[in-house]
């Protein structure tokens, strides 16, 4: 259902045609009924005069003989002989004022005594109707005319009284530090400057409040990348330092077959933890994790199931790539890799038989495999953090989380498809 968004300018708009309306409307329903009452004053003011006149001219000159004219009539009446003369419908009529209808008109009509003689004025105020018809559509038109006018003059000045604050938004709309000179600047953090001479006061002390704001949200965002810069600084150097040992101790010519699994399970270890900490850095700040190029999937969906070839040689999978080489996309290659490690982490570990398929086709690379699936109570929780599917597994549940975060990001569509008991198809199909 359609509905209307109130925004300050139309909030304003509509207060100030409201206003208009009321007071307008006000006059003009009064005036509309009290053209009635003006027209009705004035009809007896018109018979009252010319009966005044008729009586006055009667008194002074008996053979006085009233003229007659199209609307307004005056008769003289001496004896029955002249009543008889009279039109039908103004023949015995008694002393006041009368309402008669005659060939859809009305006529008014007034009687009076004076010196034995009876007078009669009859008016037909055909003429008053149609004026005051004209009238009452003048006050209608006046009062659309009114709202109108209002509406549109609302519309400008509440522009006018919004503009400071319109213009305050858009600048709302670049609250993120700057590198030139036209921010804030304190304690070496620029930030976008908001306050704007001739701004009102209002308008002024919200652009301060919101400059504080913004300074102190950026303060906070520098404290975290410097914390996350730290954390990653600390962690990297342990690992390489790890795995840089592990390569020595790969090269030397007499170890025994378990040392040499050992430290092959260290370097593994190693590389799952390095990975873990990229992706962790990504969620945390949501930065691109490297640079557009053009990528060869079926080499990057190799590299990425090499560090589960021996787990899933171990479960006696099936592993069936169907991706033809020459298939080239431009993307983030090492985005793409974390998204692949990630999912078909989650694979092999909910497999215990059966396969794990990887296709490409029409832009859309789908990781299958056979294990448990997942429940369909599951599904709106798939991709929410520290989510497990299964309590028999290892991990944090975050690996999802990742890959949807980097799907988001680099504007690829994530889908999935299981049935509880038959395994699960993720698909992550690129633009």
């Amino acid at each position: 259902m359609f509905k209307i968004k109130y925004g300050i300018r139309l909030r304003v708009t509509l207060a100030l045609a409201i206003f208009c309306i009321i007071i307008v409307g006000a006059l003009a329903i009064s005036l509309y009924f009290a053209s009635d009452d003006i027209e009705e004053t004035h009809i007896e003011q018109i018979m009252k005069a010319e009966m005044n006149h008729v009586i006055h001219h009667y008194l002074q000159h008996t053979r006085f003989t009233p003229q007659v004219g199209s609307s307004l009539k005056s008769y003289v009446i001496r004896n029955t002989e002249e009543e008889s003369q009279l039109p039908d419908y103004l023949q015995n009529l008694d002393r006041g004022s009368h309402k008669i209808f005659r060939h859809d008109q009305e006529i008014r009509v007034l009687v009076q005594y004076a010196g034995g003689v009876k007078f009669v004025v009859a008016y037909k105020i055909g003429l008053h109707e149609q004026r005051q018809r004209e009238f009452r559509l003048l006050v209608v038109l006046s009062l659309v005319a009114v709202v109108a006018i209002a509406f549109l003059i609302g519309y400008l000045l509440a522009g006018l009284l919004v503009k400071q604050v319109t213009d305050l938004a858009e600048r709302v709309k670049r609250l993120l530090p700057i590198n030139d000179s036209t921010g804030l600047v304190s304690n070496n953090i620029h930030c976008v400057s908001l306050s704007q001479p001739g701004q009102d006061e209002e308008v002024a002390q919200l652009a301060r409040t919101l400059e504080d704001y913004q300074y102190r949200i950026v303060r906070m965002l520098q404290r975290e990348q410097e914390f996350t810069s730290n954390i990653s600084h600390e962690l990297r150097t342990p690992i390489t330092t790890i795995l840089t040992s592990c390569e020595l101790l790969l090269a030397e010519q007499n170890l025994s077959p378990k040392a040499y699994a050992r430290i092959r399970n260290i370097e593994a270890v190693s590389n799952r933890m390095s990975e873990q900490v990229q992706a962790l850095l990504f969620l945390a700040r949501e930065q691109a994790l490297g640079t557009m190029e053009p990528v060869a999937i079926a080499e990057c969906v190799y590299d990425a199931v090499e560090p589960f070839c021996e787990e899933i040689y171990q479960k006696n999978l099936e592993l069936d790539v169907t991706v033809k080489p020459g298939v080239v996309l431009t993307l983030n290659r090492q985005a793409l890799h974390t998204a692949l490690v990630n999912i078909l982490r989650n694979a092999v570990q909910y497999t215990e038989q059966g396969f794990i398929r990887i296709s490409f086709d029409n832009n859309r690379l789908s990781i299958a495999d056979s294990g448990i699936g997942i429940e369909p109570a599951f599904m709106p929780f798939l991709y929410e953090r520290f989510f497990r599917g299964s309590e028999k597994t290892q991990g944090l549940g975050i690996g999802l989380v990742i890959v949807k975060r980097i799907c988001d990001y680099y504007d690829w569509r994530i889908e999935v498809d299981s049935t509880p008991g038959s395994g699960a198809t993720f698909h992550i199909v690129f633009p």
